[in-house]
């Protein structure tokens, strides 16, 4: 006779949340648990399998083929409960959880702060966890409801928002100190002998600088002497003002410098626009309440 089993609700949540992130510090600044606590749980749903779920290494947390397969059934399940749960949500006058949401620098800097704060005023209870990172995550795998990102970099299944400014630009400018130094670039292949200051995404990959005019599209690879990732762009500002090099950026945030004088524009008749930004989540049928609101709030902002 097969011997029936009792496992944790907890436990099991805890062991996709780990894999999930990959890592158990990853999991517990998600969760905001402690990662002794998530690792002590996923050891207990180990030693009451009797089989190994994770490979640990002091770099990264991998599922074994045992805990692939478990992630596999289980996800679905988990996301059942929490739906099944969510359901409650409607029975009250004021929807009530937690909105976690994943945004670039950019949505977080100049256009999200007075969307969230009439979000809130709304619906006071619902906690809204943010998340900053410019890189393109699974907002599923990530444990986050939703996330802002550019519709070049939104996959087919996912549903996407219109939110925030609808037309942007990226801006190209220096210090009067360098171009009095350097001349004045009249053609973006100038830029190639120029000192220019560089973003880089948290992935490696190199921030492309892509112009436009009348039709004509290029993209060029410039050098210099600053790299640095987009969250923290404000240095390569500073860089720039300082006279170090050219600098490829937002308009949005280069236009208090240009309206100082602290930095001219550069190349102006070829800087691109593009559509704004777009709030993407998963097209699953249920959604929980607190996204389903975020959402309409959104879509009635438009």
């Amino acid at each position: 006779m097969m011997r029936s089993e009792t496992y944790s609700m907890a436990d099991l949540s805890t062991f996709a949340l780990v894999a999930h992130h990959k890592g158990f510090r990853q999991a517990a600044r998600a969760s905001g648990q402690s990662a002794s606590t998530l690792s002590e749980a996923v050891r207990r749903l180990e030693n009451h399998l009797g089989i190994r779920l994770l490979l640990r290494t002091t770099r990264s947390v991998t599922p074994t083929e045992a805990g692939t397969l478990l992630l596999r059934h289980l996800t679905p399940a988990l996301n059942n409960v929490h739906s099944a749960l969510d359901v409650l949500n409607d029975l009250r006058d004021s929807p009530r959880g937690t909105l976690r949401l994943n945004v670039p620098v950019i949505a977080a800097r100049f256009f999200l702060l007075p969307v969230l704060n009439a979000f809130m005023a709304l619906y006071p209870d619902i906690t809204l966890d943010v998340v900053v990172d410019n890189n393109f995550v699974d907002v599923i795998a990530s444990g986050c409801d939703a996330g802002i990102r550019y519709g070049e970099r939104l996959e087919q299944d996912m549903i996407a928002v219109p939110i925030g400014p609808r037309t942007q630009r990226f801006a190209v400018a220096a210090a009067p100190t360098y171009l009095a130094r350097r001349g004045m670039p009249a053609h973006p292949r100038d830029l190639l002998e120029h000192a220019c200051l560089r973003g880089r995404f948290l992935s490696g990959a190199m921030h492309p600088w892509e112009f436009e005019r009348d039709g004509q599209k290029l993209c060029v690879e410039p050098t210099g002497p600053l790299i640095i990732t987009p969250t923290v762009a404000d240095i390569a500002v500073s860089a720039a003002v300082a006279g170090h090099g050219i600098i490829y950026l937002f308009e949005e945030w280069l236009a208090p410098y240009f309206a100082s004088g602290e930095l001219v524009p550069v190349l102006e008749e070829w800087w691109q626009t593009f559509p704004g930004p777009y709030l993407y989540f998963s097209g699953r049928r249920h959604l929980p309440a607190p996204l389903r609101v975020f959402v309409d709030f959104i879509q009635a902002s438009v």
